[in-house]
């Protein structure tokens, strides 16, 4: 059993798999099953707390709580439709309902391309195993509709058939490896967190002459938000273009890991699961992992109990402290980057060149980037309150930079300021307020999830039915 899909193993693995494919004679490699039902018998204490993240059912909207969001990333697929994260069992299940993916009628079709599936599925690295990676990255988001559809479970963390932890995405692998922590030299500790870190992190669609549209973690300089945002810069690289200030802009994804490292517990060793998926006693008396991932303070006798002497409710008041201080900050540099937006886009409309605007919104796109690197991070209060202030007070001060270089600008424009602001006080108000046409988008994705979500299960399933 290899353990890792290694350059060379994953070469072989795909090789073979896609000469067996060929004639017939397999429907699926040996290497990943991606059927979480297949894990139930022998791991049934660790398969039916992995089912209860089912539970997380509420929908919350994050775009209605906080309409500056809408603002912030106007131009950019997060601006349609961005809820906060449910549980491992609705992964596939919000990609597809989510308005960022669109509603393609084809596999050649939608705004999104196959990476967007890289971190929602053991079909992934199944996919990638068949196909090899330059397989499973071409194409549209909608070619991998009917291929992509167990959820986030068992096969992305370990071996098939086995408790034994793997890496299972060749990409994940190759960023460990750039910040000299290769998987199969850590320790079991490690390697916790470490198959947590294939999706909790920051990354990045690669676009180079041999490779477009592969995921990527922005790594080979470090994991710190500025050394993240030096390699960016290097590569000249934006995830779009700002459709008010016309800025060139970086989308942080989720850089849990990234955060975890730099904050307590990361630097005392607690790993992800420590927190997350504690060990618990069944109701036989027998020790299991569980695999409901959820907040620690639900099960504080088995998480923040085995090393805090605190009460429960001094270490939630506690938490509730942290969270309140990071808010404000977050809140703080949203007013500041909400109006350096809409001031930029009035300095173009007087005429700035590129040259004038230029240094402008190099203030604006670093301080973006690092006000959503802290608040994309899941949990980052709790992981690292002190990076998280840290990074966004330079959020707002490098915002601050960026208003005052275009006060001077719209002044010596003959401007007259303060720069009005349309009415976004809703999430509906700040959509309108950019010309979205949302009652079209949420038609054709309601048309979509009736019409042709079920050709995808329903081809799938005639997959499966042949393992």
């Amino acid at each position: 059993m290899v353990r890792t899909l290694n350059k060379k193993s994953f070469a072989l693995s795909a090789l073979v798999a896609a000469s067996l494919m060929a004639s017939g004679a397999i429907a699926q490699t040996s290497e990943t099953d991606p059927r979480n039902e297949v894990y139930k018998d022998k791991f049934s204490k660790q398969y039916d707390s992995w089912h209860a993240t089912s539970e997380s059912v509420e929908v919350i909207d994050a775009l209605e709580a906080d309409p500056n969001l809408v603002i912030l990333w106007a131009g950019y697929g997060f601006a349609k439709d961005y809820n906060k994260a449910r549980g491992h069992h609705y992964a596939v299940t919000d990609l597809r309902a989510t308005l960022r993916t669109g509603a393609p009628k084809s596999a050649e079709d939608g705004p999104m391309p196959m990476a967007c599936w890289s971190c929602k599925s053991p079909d992934v690295p199944r996919v990638i195993e068949e196909q090899g990676e330059d397989g499973y990255f071409s194409g549209k988001w909608a070619k991998g509709g009917a291929e992509i559809v167990n959820t986030i479970g068992c096969a992305d963390c370990h071996e098939k058939g086995k408790s034994k932890l793997r890496i299972s995405r060749p990409f994940a692998e190759r960023g460990f490896e750039a910040i000299g922590t290769p998987f199969d030299e850590a320790s079991r500790k490690d390697k916790q967190s470490m198959v947590c870190a294939q999706c909790h992190v920051e990354y990045y669609f690669e676009k180079t002459k041999d490779r477009k549209g592969f995921v990527k973690f922005p790594w080979d300089g470090g994991t710190t938000v500025e050394a993240m945002e030096t390699y960016y810069d290097a590569l000249e690289f934006a995830d779009w273009t700002h459709a008010v200030s016309k800025t060139p802009m970086l989308k942080a994804q989720h850089p849990g890991y990234e955060t975890w490292k730099l904050g307590m517990h990361g630097k005392n060793n607690v790993s992800c699961t420590d927190c997350h998926m504690p060990r618990v006693k069944s109701p036989e008396g027998r020790k299991f992992t569980d695999h409901k991932v959820g907040n620690p303070f639900d099960r504080f006798e088995e998480t923040c109990g085995t090393c805090h002497e605190q009460s429960k409710e001094f270490m939630v008041n506690l938490d509730k402290e942290r969270k309140a201080k990071v808010k404000e900050i977050q809140l703080k540099a949203e007013k500041q980057l909400v109006h350096a937006h809409f001031e930029a886009g009035a300095a173009w409309k007087a005429g700035a060149t590129e040259a004038e605007m230029k240094p402008i919104l190099t203030d604006i796109r670093h301080a973006q980037w690092r006000w959503d690197y802290a608040i994309a991070s899941h949990g980052v209060a709790s992981h690292a309150p002190d990076e998280a202030l840290r990074v966004l007070g330079t959020a707002v001060s490098k915002a601050a930079d960026a208003r005052i270089k275009l006060a001077h600008l719209l002044t010596a424009k003959g401007v007259k300021q303060p720069i009005a602001l349309p009415d976004i006080s809703t999430k509906a108000k700040a959509q309108a307020a950019l010309g979205m046409d949302m009652k079209k988008m949420n038609a054709d994705k309601k048309e979509f999830l009736e019409n042709v979500v079920p050709k995808w299960d329903e081809e799938a399933k005639k997959r499966e039915a042949t393992y």
